[in-house]
């Protein structure tokens, strides 16, 4: 397989050569390869239909990768009278995937900016999230992501992310700690550097959440 490069419009690795990609045939015989190294039989009538529904399931999963973030803000808006308050879209559920050993990360994020002259759709704030979270993934990396693609396009005076997520590869094997909530964030502009500003966006986030995510 070629190597992977640099994907200008995700910040992520990509195939240099989509040709490279497995085709669907391929992808469910690995899965039938899997099936049987867990110690099943993938023929069995139980077994037979899961090839095709792992696969299927991956597409959701993963259907990030097939997304550009920045088209998804590219439609904004200028006629807002003059509002120049701060934006906040939180508890915004994302389901994940480790890119470590591919198990759930289930969480919520919190996205604010400080608009400048422009604002976008706040739906497109919940797609840009999910862009990023159907992907594999680390939690550090998505949150950067996410905070970075916001400040590129829209060009605001500040962008505050915010992720507070279980993740599955820690409390369903290895340490087995359930319970257990990472909390990432990433502060640009005024966020950063204007105290009352990053204060009034963990004051409106509330400690309502503090920050609880269940694993389920």
């Amino acid at each position: 397989m070629s190597a992977p490069r640099k994907n200008h419009f995700s910040g992520s690795d990509m195939p240099a050569d989509q040709a490279d990609r497995p085709t669907r045939e391929e992808a469910e015989a690995a899965v039938r390869v899997l099936l049987r190294w867990a110690g099943d039989d993938p023929r069995r009538e139980g077994l037979r239909d899961t090839p095709g529904r792992v696969v299927r399931a991956y597409e959701e999963f993963f259907a990030g990768y097939a997304q550009n973030p920045h088209d998804i803000l590219a439609r904004t808006f200028s006629e807002v009278q003059g509002y120049d308050e701060m934006i906040v879209l939180k508890d915004i559920r994302f389901e994940s995937y480790c890119e470590h050993h591919m198990v759930p990360i289930i969480g919520r994020a919190h996205v604010a900016y400080l608009p400048n002259k422009r604002v976008v759709g706040i739906s497109k704030l919940a797609r840009l999230v999910d862009a990023f979270a159907k992907r594999l993934q680390i939690q550090e990396k998505m949150t950067a992501q996410i905070a970075d693609t916001l400040n590129e396009v829209l060009q605001p005076l500040g962008v505050g992310v915010i992720l507070e997520a279980a993740h599955q590869c820690m409390s369903t094997r290895g340490v087995h700690k359930a319970g257990v909530a990472m909390v990432t964030s990433r502060m640009l502009g005024s966020f950063r550097d204007d105290p009352s500003t990053r204060r009034e966006f963990l004051a409106i986030v509330g400690d309502q959440s503090a920050f609880s995510v269940s694993n389920t």
